[in-house]
């Protein structure tokens, strides 16, 4: 016979249940049941004491075991609940139907600005929601990258680093979101040349501008990939020509 088979089972510290551990416990000749163990183990872990405290204290006399195995699955279990209180997590006392999950709050879009104008409060609720609703977030970046790719053409070719572009690029999307999510009629294609020409109509709310500003001077504060001043003021330019060409592209204005 091999040594693998003549080797003794491994000793798993697991809790296989209440249905389990009180019949391994009768078995044994305690007077406890699963309900009594996790009461003193709970009791012994807010005094500071030790499984091997309280495990001798659910017997009256020398536990008796038919044979080794049985002793072995007795330990396995109160050792592995002894765990599940020590980590705090929720036992099983029942095998009935398990409590349903809570459901995931659904993420709510910020309301509307149409046909108005955004609001500084308006801005952040939606900066929010673009950080926390991935499936959100994606699905207005399909949107600009579908709607807008000829600005993002431009963009492209504008001779921009790495960085440069990442930040331009990153920042008319959310540009590009805030108004999708505020203004339902949606929003028109931006040509190209938008990005070659200072705009000639009103320029965007100051609420808009002004989270282009702040974007702006964290991408020049940027611990591992700082714009350097040059970069910053074509990226400025690029962003505000498209911002600009972005807020004149509403639909139904």
């Amino acid at each position: 016979m091999s040594r693998s088979k003549n080797r003794a089972p491994d000793f798993v510290r697991q809790f296989e249940g209440a249905q389990t551990l009180d019949g391994l416990l009768e078995l044994a000749g305690s007077p406890c049941d699963t309900a009594d163990v996790l009461e003193r183990m709970r009791e012994a872990r807010a005094d500071g004491a030790d499984s091997s405290e309280v495990i001798p204290t659910l017997f009256e006399e020398e536990p008796r075991f038919r044979d080794a195995e049985l002793a072995r699955r007795l330990y396995q279990n109160l050792l592995g609940l002894w765990d599940l209180v020590l980590e705090g997590k929720e036992v099983r006392l029942d095998d009935g139907p398990r409590p349903p999950r809570p459901k995931k709050e659904r993420l709510q879009p910020p309301a509307p600005f149409h046909p108005g104008e955004p609001s500084s409060e308006f801005v952040e609720a939606a900066w929010r929601y673009l950080e926390d609703d991935d499936k959100a977030r994606t699905r207005l970046m399909h949107a600009y990258e579908n709607r807008q790719d000829g600005l993002l053409g431009a963009l492209d070719a504008a001779g921009l680093t790495d960085e440069g572009y990442g930040v331009a690029r990153h920042l008319l999307f959310e540009l590009h979101a805030m108004l999708e999510l505020g203004w339902p009629p949606g929003l028109q294609a931006v040509e190209a040349r938008a990005l070659d020409r200072e705009p000639d109509a009103p320029p965007a709310p100051d609420t808009l501008q002004d989270y282009v500003t702040e974007a702006l001077f964290e991408a020049e504060q940027d611990e591992e990939h700082p714009l350097a001043s040059e970069e910053l003021a074509q990226v400025r330019t690029l962003v505000r020509r498209g911002l600009a060409a972005l807020w004149r592209a509403r639909k139904g204005r």
